[in-house]
């Protein structure tokens, strides 16, 4: 815990409006009956509408109060008019009043090879791992400026926002992208007394995961086959744990916490004798992971052209989906 926040109190949902992006499963359901259990006032926001009625019944099922407000909402966060739309929505129960917590869970992950990448896939990228955070916090801000409240905006990106491999080349660019946005406004929305945090969890056992082993290549199960997944319910006992230390990066596995602290970059820090020691750690520990894993990649090569060939990935140029300009 840093210095600066030692005495304070722990951040309490009781009786706070959490809205939670991506509610309706993984980490954002999750997270959403850890804070309807603690008392909190909770909306979730996700496309699916069966899926979002599956996940208000489990909520439910973790009422403290009567007195509690649950709700859920169906909307496309990918777009300013989206979020706008969503938050409206959010805010109608609640007076008019911008939540006191958000929680930006909203986000899919689709590994492949950039070779075989069209412009759709990592434009959907972008949207789906970047934009989607980057709208809702934007119409959260400026509505909680014009109303002058204070919250928390909580963004989550990775452990791949701090490092990354072959096949995370649509995934892993837009999660540096919601590191650099979290930073910016850590630092910007000091001016409003608005906390910034930002998760990085490692890979997570959730419906998501399920999807991404359909495309992932298969040198990059190869990398990652000594993960120890975390479930989506261990993910988010850890992030509000770091919430309630007052920690801007938020990790919950020790591999996580290592690249934290080598690469933060002006990031506050959460103690500088522990960070030390995993810098240290780091700094001996990263290149020995990293060659190894550069030795894979190469290994891979002759496997992978007979992929390339097999599926006539550049055989022709294909359909590279919309044009970006």
């Amino acid at each position: 815990m840093p210095f600066w926040s030692w005495g304070k109190n722990k951040w309490n949902p009781d009786g706070k409006h959490c809205y939670v992006t991506g509610g309706s499963v993984g980490l954002g359901l999750a997270l959403a009956t850890i804070l309807a259990s603690r008392g909190a006032h909770v909306s979730i926001v996700a496309r699916g509408k069966q899926r979002l009625a599956d996940a208000i019944e489990v909520i439910e099922s973790h009422r403290q109060r009567p007195d509690q407000i649950f709700r859920s909402f169906s909307f496309d966060l990918c777009s300013a008019e989206g979020a706008e739309a969503a938050l409206d929505a959010v805010v109608a129960d609640h007076e008019g009043l911008t939540p006191d917590a958000i929680f930006l869970c909203a986000g899919v992950a689709t590994p492949r090879f950039f070779v075989e990448s069209t412009a759709k896939d990592l434009i959907d990228g972008m949207n789906l791992g970047y934009w989607t955070e980057a709208w809702t916090s934007w119409a959260v801000t400026r509505r909680m400026v014009q109303q002058g409240r204070q919250g928390k905006i909580v963004f989550i990106a990775s452990t791949l926002c701090y490092m990354t491999f072959v096949g995370w080349s649509s995934y892993s660019p837009a999660r540096h992208a919601v590191r650099g946005l979290a930073d910016t406004l850590r630092s910007e929305l000091q001016l409003y007394n608005i906390d910034v945090h930002l998760f990085s969890p490692n890979t997570m056992l959730t419906p998501g995961y399920d999807e991404e082993q359909k495309t992932k290549p298969k040198i990059t199960l190869k990398i990652e086959e000594g993960d120890t997944p975390l479930t989506a319910e261990q993910a988010a006992i850890g992030l509000i744990k770091g919430i309630e230390a007052n920690h801007a990066h938020i990790s919950a596995d020790f591999i996580t916490e290592l690249f934290r602290a080598s690469t933060r970059g002006s990031a506050p820090g959460h103690n500088f004798v522990y960070d030390w020691a995993l810098d240290m750690m780091a700094m001996i520990g990263a290149p020995i992971w990293r060659s190894s894993v550069d030795t894979l990649i190469r290994a891979h090569r002759a496997e992978h052209a007979e992929y390339l060939q097999t599926n006539g990935v550049l055989s022709t140029h294909g359909d590279p989906g919309p044009t970006v300009k």
